[in-house]
């Protein structure tokens, strides 16, 4: 029941600008953390950046300075802007979410979760 949907990727030229969002939707009891993982081509998946609910973040050292997570936990949504875009950065991009959740036989766990991802390519 629990799923997690990206949406604001696309194409875009370097040095430009994009933001994604991702909403958690289903029986969730709290969220721990969420963030955002990315995996280009021949190369293995890394985090990009994470924030917990209590708002600390942590950032990839390639993204620092350039990338800022946010969230809000009323509407169980994070949100990546991504700004001074480099081609380096094309890669699909993955939702991630710690969360408590109802599972099947009314129990009660911690689980990750993760999205479908969606591309982003940046141009030179």
């Amino acid at each position: 029941q629990v799923q997690l949907v990206e949406s604001g990727g696309g194409l875009v030229q370097a040095g430009g600008s994009l933001r994604l969002s991702c909403a958690a939707s289903g029986s969730i009891f709290s969220i721990n953390a969420m963030g955002w993982y990315r995996q280009a081509p021949g190369k293995q998946r890394e985090l990009v950046a994470a924030i917990t609910s209590g708002g600390s973040t942590n950032y990839a050292d390639s993204v620092k300075g350039r990338f800022t997570i946010s969230r809000d936990n009323a509407k169980n949504t994070v949100s990546l802007q991504m700004n001074s875009l480099k081609p380096e950065d094309t890669a699909v991009y993955y939702c991630a979410a710690d969360l408590t959740t109802a599972q099947a036989m009314g129990v009660i766990a911690n689980q990750d979760y993760w999205g479908q991802g969606t591309q982003v390519t940046v141009s030179s």
